[in-house]
């Protein structure tokens, strides 16, 4: 719930000029839908983490499907978890297994760096994962509890793995110039940061 909630503060909210700078021009620039290319990034990865779970379950020749759980929309993986576990746990792991490769591509293949998109998708991943061990760690059908479920990993061990992978994803994201002004996006004198509705 909280994720689609940044996501849609993302695709409606737009970046607010700083005191010092004044937008004359009424006519929309290609740096005005920054925070639109950085909310469908953010769903690429959302959409991602989703198809991951989908294929994981067709490829072990299950059927997944989507219910409500708590009137959440949930993927579930048509897979008997006490029958067989391991294949549960693959289902449950796909999908932030899925954005921690997604992410680590963007961070190693070589490319010009720094788009919104890009960003967008970055912030999902590293989102979606700290969504998962912290808020929604303990929910009955959390990735996190599941996979502690059919696997000898405690909710803390898996936290500490795909946690570690997004903290080390951060901090590359950090130290690279490229991605030196993240949040912000390309203003008339300078940089323009911070939502407003």
């Amino acid at each position: 719930m909280i994720i689609g909630v940044i996501g849609a503060g993302l695709v409606t909210g737009f970046p607010r000029n700083a005191r010092a700078q004044s937008d004359s021009s009424a006519t929309p620039r290609a740096s005005d839908h920054q925070w639109q290319k950085m909310a469908l990034g953010f769903g690429i990865s959302l959409v991602a983490h989703e198809s991951a779970h989908f294929v994981a379950s067709l490829v072990q020749g299950f059927h997944p499907y989507v219910a409500f759980d708590h009137a959440r929309p949930t993927v579930f993986s048509g897979i008997d978890s006490e029958k067989y576990p391991h294949k549960q746990f693959l289902f449950s792991a796909a999908g932030l297994t899925t954005q921690a490769i997604i992410d680590e591509l963007i961070l190693d293949v070589p490319h010009s760096r720094g788009g919104a998109i890009e960003r967008g998708i970055l912030t999902g991943g590293i989102g979606t994962t700290l969504f998962y061990i912290t808020l929604g760690r303990n929910g009955s059908v959390s990735d996190i509890s599941v996979m502690a479920r059919t696997s000898s990993l405690s909710k803390t061990q898996l936290s500490l793995i795909f946690g570690s992978l997004s903290a080390i994803h951060a901090l590359r994201i950090s130290r690279n110039p490229a991605y030196r002004h993240f949040f912000v996006r390309p203003a008339e004198n300078g940089f323009a940061a911070g939502l407003h509705f």
